[in-house]
């Protein structure tokens, strides 16, 4: 079994910064990529960031130059920082992986639980 557990949500006021974790573990042979996406109420879940098993990153253009994703594979996990924060980042952030699992070598899609943001104008 695989989980993948976030970490990092709160509360923030406009131009404030925060930083999510996102850690995998369980029956893992090998990550490939991983992304974070949000939800804000009443709208789908959108994409927000990705990164490669090489560190190669990608970014929507609501958030680009304002958010870094890095990535540690030694520890399967990765992170988002997020600076200048604007009220219309508000959402349940999600961390998504496409996991090769050990016990059958079948790349698998997980999900966290989500973590919420909150950013106060």
């Amino acid at each position: 079994q695989v989980q993948l557990v976030e970490s990092g949500g709160g509360l923030v006021q406009a131009g404030g910064s925060l930083r999510l974790s996102c850690a995998a573990s369980g029956s893992i042979f090998s990550i490939k990529g991983m992304g974070w996406y949000r939800q804000a109420p009443g709208k789908q879940r959108e994409w927000v960031a990705v990164i490669t098993s090489g560190g190669s990153t990608n970014y929507a253009d609501s958030v680009k130059g304002r958010f870094t994703m890095s990535r540690d594979n030694a520890k399967n996990m990765v992170a988002l920082q997020m600076n200048s924060l604007k009220p219309e980042d508000t959402a349940v952030y999600y961390c998504n992986a496409d996991i090769l699992v050990r016990s059958d070598l079948v790349i698998r899609g997980y999900w966290g639980q989500g973590t919420q943001v909150t950013v106060s104008s």
